[in-house]
């Protein structure tokens, strides 16, 4: 793999809303990176780790997790191509959440020094790299929304429109569908309710005729119906370097 390819999403999605010119891809596309090919549920990093090196997600997806006292986990975010969901251990250098594979996927890890050096003489990639930071927070807070005051139909629309908006974003859908290889288990995690009650909804969601769920597949049967199932405003993803 190219250093071109491995970095190609993440341009992509520095692109959407930050202005980086020529000279900011080419010394991102200096950066040293070392690849890594994962496994479905390998451990990337987890809880108390102290990373030395950030994580871009190349190809697949990965999970940020927690577990509560009770053992019970609860997802907290599903990163893509062109994510760096541990870019905070830049500066908050103990893992307080654990990231996982999802799935089979390509990791590029950078290492903090390289990383920092870059910050230094490309301001304006630093400041691309403060934006993805302060829309990863501007997710968190609706994803607090979606948990504490959506009904559970409601929350998984929401989701898949995110994951959707996100992947069209840097082209990595087919129309209105796109894969996406989680389990109702996992979706059940991210939204909050049981993995019975989630089997309900994906099922009122197919006889609706808004979604369908098909082996690590998922597509959108009728993107205006689920926007309002999902009370969706893609405004919190801030995908326009005006917003």
């Amino acid at each position: 793999m190219t250093k071109t390819e491995m970095t190609e999403p993440f341009l992509k999605r520095l692109r959407i809303n930050t202005e980086i010119d020529e000279e900011d891809e080419r010394a991102i596309n200096s950066l040293p990176i070392a690849t890594k090919r994962m496994a479905n549920g390998e451990l990337i990093a987890s809880v108390g780790d102290r990373p030395t090196a950030c994580c871009l997600v190349i190809d697949g997806f990965i999970l940020r997790s927690k577990i509560v006292g009770t053992g019970q986990r609860q997802v907290l975010a599903f990163h893509q191509p062109g994510d760096v969901p541990d870019l905070q251990s830049l500066f908050l250098h103990i893992m307080d959440h654990d990231l996982t594979a999802l799935g089979h996927c390509v990791l590029g890890f950078i290492p903090h020094g390289a990383l920092r050096e870059l910050i230094k003489r490309r301001p304006s990639v630093a400041q691309a790299l403060w934006r993805e930071t302060l829309t990863d927070a501007a997710i968190f807070r609706e994803w607090i929304c979606n948990i504490g005051q959506r009904d559970a139909t409601s929350r998984v629309a929401h989701l898949v429109l995110e994951l959707y908006a996100r992947l069209k974003a840097i082209g990595r859908t087919d129309g209105l569908s796109f894969n996406f290889p989680a389990t109702q288990t996992l979706f059940a995690d991210a939204v909050g309710t049981s993995v019975v009650h989630m089997n309900r909804v994906v099922q009122e969601l197919r006889n609706q005729r808004l979604l369908d769920f098909d082996r690590g597949r998922i597509s959108i049967l009728d993107e205006a119906r689920l926007r309002k199932t999902a009370d969706f405003d893609a405004l919190y993803l801030h995908q326009d370097p005006s917003l």
